[in-house]
C-alpha cells in the first residue's frame, strides 16, 4: 500500500521489536552486562566497539560513530529504504503495516497493484500444481518431497496458452497489468487474429519457482520445462518489478530459514538451490540465468563476509567462474571471504548431494578454492613458468587483474602470492607493476557520523539525559517555559517533554525514530549515543532536571527583559516591543520547574 505509515504504528513497531534479536541474527552478539557487543559490521575491527542496548533499543559503535534503531540498522546493513526495513519488522511480528492517504493513481499504488498481482499468480500456479499429477510427479522424479515445494511455493503452469490470461484478463487493465509484469506476451502484428491485439501466456508447461524480494514479495518467476525443449529455464523478463542483475533466487527463504548466514553458496540454478535446501544446506542463493554483477555481490556481501561459487568442473563452467573471479576482484578486501568450488564432471549441486549426501558436499564446500589461489593458478597455467618471458607473461597479465582489487592486506598478500610463481619479491612486483597504492572500489559505502566527545553545552547534556533515561521527564512541570527564549533547540528539548507527558513509556529508540522526517534527527542520534554515566532512575533525573531549571533561567522571561532593557538604552523601542516589555515584567517568576 502507498501513503504515509503513521506514528503510532512506529512507536508500536520499535516497542515491541528485540533490537538484539534483529541485529543478532545478521552479526554474532555477545552478552556484556546490561548491553551486548560485537565488532562492527559497518568498519573493520578486531576489538568490539559496536554496542546493542535493549533497554533502549538503540545501538552505537564507538568505532565509527554509527548508531540508532533496528529500523536504522536494516537500512544501513540491508541497504533497505524506510518503507522497507518497515515492512520487514512488521513481518517479523506477524503486523500489517498500515497507511495514511495515498492517491488512488500515484505510482506507489501502481506498484502495489503489480505485487498483488504476482502474489495471485503465485497462488495460481501452487494450485495448479496441487491438481496436476504431470507436476507433481516431475517433482517427485527430482527427489523433491511436499514440505520443500511448499517451502519455496514451487508451482505449475499447465500447458494452455491462456490459464493465466483468463483468470486476470478479462479486462483491458487486467491484461495491461499481465503485459507489465511479464505474464503474458503480446503476439506479433502478422500472428494477431481479429481486429486487436491477441495475448498468450509467458509460462506454459513449466514448474514455477517464485522469485521474491527482501520482504517476501514475489517479484518475477523462472520456469523449467518438463521435458526436452528450449529454453530449458525461461525467466520472467525486466519489469518495474523485477530485474535479474539484482536478484538473487533462495536470499529470502535462506534469511528466513537462518538466524546467523556465515556462508552463502551461489549456485547456478533454482532446482539446486530447492535440493540442497532439502537436504539441510540452507544457505545457497542462484543468480537469474546471468552472470554475477556487481549488484548480485553488494547484495551478498550485506548478509556475510563469506561467499563461496559453485560451478560444474567442465569448460563451460571454468569460464563462468573466471568471469565471476574478474566481478569479484574489486570486493575482494580485508574481512570478505570469497572461494571457489568446481564439481565433478556431470554433476551439479542438485545431483551431487542427492549422491552423496550433506556431510560430503559441505566438506566440498569448506574445502573450496579461494580467490587468491584460482587467480594465480588460473593465471600460471596459461603461460611457461620454466621461462624468465612467461613469468613476466604472467606479471603483466596480472597487473590489470590487481589493479582492481582494493588496497590494503589483502591485496599485500595476493602480490606476494603471485611474486614466488614469477620468482621476484613482493614489494618489487608491486613496484614494477605501478601497486604502491591502487584505488580500489569498497564494498558498501557505509555513511559514518563523527564520533560525539566531551558532554558538550548545558542543552546538548539536558537532550543526551533526556533521550536516554526517558522517565526523567515527569520530573518537568511546564516544558513551556523553556520556549520562551525562542531558541530552536530549547524548542526541540520542550517538544520532547511534552512527547513523554503524553506517552510516559517512550524507549530511546521510539523517540529519536519519531523525529527522523525532520532535520534535528541526526543531532538527536548523535546525542542519544552520547557516553553518559551508568545512573540510577533517581540520579539521572536529578541531573537532567539541574539543567532544565538552568535551562529556564537562562532561556526565561529574563533573557529578553534584559535584551529589551539593553536596547532601550542606546535606541527607542518600537511600541510592540515596549508592550512585550511591560507583559514580561508584570509575569511572576516561575517557581523551580523541576518540584513534583
Amino acid at each position: 500500500m502507498s501513503g504515509r505509515i503513521p506514528r503510532a504504528f512506529i512507536d508500536e513497531l520499535i516497542a515491541r521489536t528485540d533490537i538484539v534479536e534483529v541485529i543478532g541474527s545478521r552479526i554474532p552478539l555477545k552478552k556484556a552486562g546490561r548491553e551486548w557487543k560485537a565488532c562492527c559490521p559497518f568498519h573493520g575491527e578486531k576489538t568490539p566497539s559496536f554496542t546493542v542496548s535493549q533497554q533502549k533499543q538503540f545501538y552505537h559503535c564507538f568505532g565509527c560513530g554509527l548508531h540508532g534503531t533496528a529500523l536504522t540498522f536494516l537500512m544501513e546493513h540491508d541497504r533497505l529504504p524506510f518503507p522497507d526495513a518497515v515492512e520487514d519488522l512488521a513481518g517479523r511480528l506477524g503486523l500489517e503495516v498500515p497507511r495514511e492517504g495515498g492517491a488512488p493513481d500515484s505510482p506507489e499504488r501502481h506498484l502495489d497493484d503489480l505485487y498483488a498481482l504476482m502474489a495471485a499468480a503465485d497462488q495460481h500456479f501452487r494450485d495448479e500444481l496441487r491438481d496436476s499429477d504431470r507436476g507433481k510427479e516431475y517433482l517427485k522424479k527430482r527427489g523433491l518431497v511436499g514440505e520443500t515445494a511448499a517451502r519455496y511455493h514451487l508451482g505449475f503452469a499447465p500447458a494452455g496458452w491462456d490459464a493465466v490470461l483468463k483468470k486476470f484478463g478479462a479486462t483491458d487493465a487486467g491484461r495491461q497489468a499481465l503485459l507489465t509484469t511479464g505474464l503474458i506476451i503480446e503476439r506479433s502484428p502478422e500472428n494477431q487474429r481479429g481486429q486487436g491485439p491477441g495475448y498468450y501466456d509467458r509460462f506454459r508447461d513449466r514448474v514455477m519457482f517464485p522469485i521474491r524480494d527482501t520482504r517476501g514479495r514475489v517479484v518475477g518467476f523462472g520456469g523449467r520445462v518438463l521435458d526436452q525443449g528450449e529454453p530449458k529455464y525461461l525467466n520472467s523478463p525486466e519489469t518495474p518489478l523485477f530485474h535479474k542483475g539484482r536478484e538473487l533466487y533462495g536470499l529470502y527463504e535462506a534469511r528466513q530459514e537462518l538466524r546467523q548466514i556465515e556462508r552463502l553458496l551461489v549456485v547456478e540454478g533454482y532446482m539446486d538451490v530447492v535440493r540442497l535446501a532439502q537436504a539441510g544446506i540452507h544457505y545457497a542463493v542462484a543468480t537469474l540465468g546471468t552472470a554475477t554483477t556487481p549488484e548480485h555481490l553488494n547484495r551478498l556481501f550485506r548478509v556475510t563476509g563469506d561467499i563461496v561459487f559453485s560451478f560444474d568442473g567442465d569448460r563451460a563452467g571454468r569460464q563462468a567462474a573466471w568471469r565471476a573471479l574478474e566481478t569479484c576482484l574489486p570486493f575482494a578486501k580485508d574481512g570478505k571471504r570469497i572461494q571457489f568450488l568446481f564439481l565433478p564432471d556431470g554433476h551439479d549441486p542438485d545431483t551431487l548431494v542427492a549422491e552423496e549426501g550433506r556431510e560430503a558436499f559441505e566438506a566440498r564446500v569448506a574445502g573450496a578454492m579461494p580467490l587468491s589461489e584460482y587467480l594465480v593458478q588460473h593465471l600460471a597455467a596459461e603461460t611457461d613458468l620454466t621461462s624468465v618471458d612467461g613469468r613476466a607473461r604472467l606479471a603483466e597479465t596480472a597487473r590489470p587483474l590487481l589493479q582492481k582489487v582494493p588496497p590494503g592486506v589483502f591485496r599485500e598478500l595476493l602480490i606476494e602470492r603471485l611474486a614466488r610463481e614469477v620468482r621476484m619479491s613482493g614489494p618489487r612486483l608491486a613496484a614494477l607493476l605501478g601497486l604502491g597504492g591502487g584505488v580500489g572500489t569498497p564494498v558498501i559505502e557505509t555513511r559514518r557520523s563523527r564520533p560525539i566527545t566531551g558532554r558538550g553545552s548545558l542543552l546538548s547534556q539536558a537532550l543526551a539525559h533526556l533521550l536516554q533515561y526517558p522517565q526523567a521527564a515527569i520530573a518537568v512541570r511546564n516544558p513551556e517555559s523553556l520556549r520562551l527564549g525562542g531558541e530552536r533547540g530549547l524548542e526541540v528539548l520542550a517538544e520532547i517533554i511534552e512527547m513523554l507527558h503524553e506517552t510516559p513509556n517512550l524507549s530511546t529508540g521510539q523517540l529519536v525514530e519519531r523525529w527522523r522526517d525532520r532535520p534535528e534527527h541526526g543531532r538527536l542520534l548523535a546525542l542519544a549515543s552520547q557516553p553518559l554515566p551508568d545512573l540510577p532512575a533517581e540520579a539521572a533525573q536529578r541531573e537532567f532536571t539541574a539543567a532544565v531549571d538552568r535551562l529556564m533561567r537562562e532561556a526565561g522571561p529574563e533573557r529578553r527583559i534584559d535584551e529589551l532593557i539593553q536596547k532601550a538604552a542606546t535606541d527607542a523601542l518600537t511600541d510592540s516591543e515596549k508592550q512585550e516589555l511591560r507583559e514580561l515584567q508584570a509575569r511572576p517568576k516561575p517557581a523551580p520547574k523541576s518540584a513534583r
